[in-house]
């Protein structure tokens, strides 16, 4: 689990979100989990617990990228720490992360990717980058 420095905001997988200590102790206050295969998360009662179950690559509805992208957002713009994980932690975290850093902060989406990835490793699938960035162009 790594913060994206300046926001509270975390990426992670789906070990991160098993260590509750760990996440409570950082401080978050919601998770957002976007992995499709993997089982729910168990949570405390004072987490927020959304889920948008998704695919690692091309092919998922382009309401729930925009849904996922929108709530990671709303909770940056209210200064909520979150955690967004998936299974590693290296392609969907970080580009629902990034994406939402750009809705929430208007800045250009393959910069908030470039903030996102360099903190840690990554290994962001083209397919559902370009689904994502679809998607936020949808009005």
């Amino acid at each position: 689990m790594r913060q994206i420095s300046g926001y509270p905001l975390w990426v992670g997988s789906v070990a991160d979100i098993r260590d509750l200590r760990g996440v409570l102790s950082a401080g978050i206050e919601a998770v957002v989990d976007l992995a499709l295969n993997e089982p729910v998360a168990t949570v405390t009662r004072e987490l927020v617990y959304c889920r948008f179950p998704l695919v690692d690559g091309a092919g998922n509805p382009h309401w729930v990228l925009r849904a996922a992208v929108e709530a990671v957002a709303g909770f940056v713009r209210a200064g909520v720490p979150t955690l967004v994980f998936c299974g590693a932690g290296m392609s969907r975290s970080p580009t629902i992360a990034a994406a939402a850093l750009s809705v929430a902060s208007n800045r250009m989406p393959g910069e908030c990717l470039e903030l996102v990835t360099g903190t840690g490793p990554h290994d962001v699938s083209a397919g559902l980058w370009n689904d994502v960035i679809a998607a936020l162009r949808r009005d």
